[in-house]
Order: C-alpha cells, then structure tokens, then sequence
C-alpha cells in the first residue's frame, strides 16, 4: 500500500483528493492536516510514503514544511509533492531545491494525480514529462556558474551520461532507447547513480546535473 498525506488548508481540496485516493486498491490516505505545523507532526507520527503538500498555508508554509522534512534523516524515505494553482508558481523552482520530489496543479486530471503519486513512490519519474522539461527549462535559466564537478568522481562514465540524460529530462524509457539498452537496465544506472550521490529522487538528480555543470543551460533542445 501507498501511504499518503494530504497538507492544504482547504477543506474541499483535501476532500477531493482523499475521495479520489482513497477509492484506489494500492493507496492507502493515513493523515490530513490544515497547515505546515500539523503536517510536519503527521509526517513524523505516520511516517507516509507521498506527501502531497500545499505551497501556501498558514502557521508554516509548504516550503518550510518540506525542508524540515527532507533534512531530517528520519524522514528520508518521505516524498513531497508540492500542490500550486499554477504550473509555474514562483516558488517551484525554490521547492525542488529544497527537496520535493516534483509538484502538480490543484486542478490537474485524476488520472495524472494517480500517477503522479505511484511514479514518485517508484522512483520513476520526477512527474509528468512536460511538467518535467518546463522545470528543467526554469531551472537552466536560473543557473549560475555550475560548482566543482568532484562530486561526479564517484561515477562511471556511463552513470555520468545517464545522469546527465535525466537533467535534460528524458524519461528511463528515452534514455533506454538513446542509449540502446533495456528500460530496466536505464533504470538500474539511474538508481546507482542516485545512490552513490546521495540523491533522494530522480528532481535531486536534476539539481545536481546543473548544479556539477554535468548539464548546462541550452541543452535543452
């Protein structure tokens, strides 16, 4: 089962979403909460899979909540997905770098939600791949000048070109077929490569593809 959270100070949306996930086999919602306080509480009581946090919300926002749950060590196997009411909010960028593990639209389809929730808990995908590229995209015109590349030298020159694949944002699958080889050996590389930086999840992956200079501003065509 998939444990999940839901953290929105709005009544009707945390109803909406536990209606919808509650209805599925393999999702289980364990806890709800109003605002960042009572999530980081729920979090640490219930210890779910996904959390699938507003941004905005009273007492301590989304992004606060969600940097005090990625630094604790306890929690390290938490997933947040951050909730906005538009695909490119302000603060997204802010809440990759901060830990989420991706983020949707309040307003996005159920079958994306589902899906979103099962990809993050897989390991799969950072969401969906257009959301993807548009964050990369963010992210790449917002880069400064990339850091030492030592944090690299753990990797073999395969996991580098797979690391640096998924920082353009291909999916395991396109990475599979650019590098004519197996889904699930793509997917073996990405998961060693996460490993062996310490990476909580394929978003990590990509901060650290620019933030190594792995990957650079206008490779993005």
């Amino acid at each position: 089962m998939i444990r999940v959270l839901l953290a929105d100070d709005q009544i009707l949306v945390r109803a909406g979403f536990r209606a919808l996930l509650a209805a599925q086999p393999d999702i289980d919602v364990v806890a709800e909460a109003a605002d960042g306080e009572q999530a980081l509480k729920a979090v640490r009581e219930h210890r779910p899979d996904v959390v699938l946090m507003d941004i905005r919300m009273p007492l301590l926002d989304g992004l606060a909540a969600t940097r005090r749950i990625t630094e604790d060590p306890a929690l390290a196997e938490v997933k947040v997905v951050m909730l906005t009411t538009f695909e490119l909010d302000e603060y997204v960028f802010e809440a990759i770098r901060g830990g989420s593990s991706g983020f949707l639209v309040k307003d996005t389809e159920p079958e994306e939600l589902l899906r979103a929730v099962r990809a993050v808990v897989d390991g799969d995908a950072l969401l969906s791949p257009g959301v993807t590229r548009r964050l990369i995209a963010e992210f790449a015109a917002r880069s400064k000048e990339p850091a030492p590349a030592s944090v690299l030298t753990e990797l073999t020159e395969r996991e580098r070109e797979v690391m640096a694949l998924v920082g353009i944002g291909l999916s395991n699958e396109e990475i599979a077929r650019r590098l004519v080889v197996s889904p699930l050996t793509a997917k073996t590389h990405v998961s060693r490569t996460m490993v062996k930086l310490g990476a909580r999840d394929r978003a990590q992956l990509v901060v650290l593809a620019y933030e190594s200079g792995l990957v650079r501003p206008g490779w993005l065509g």
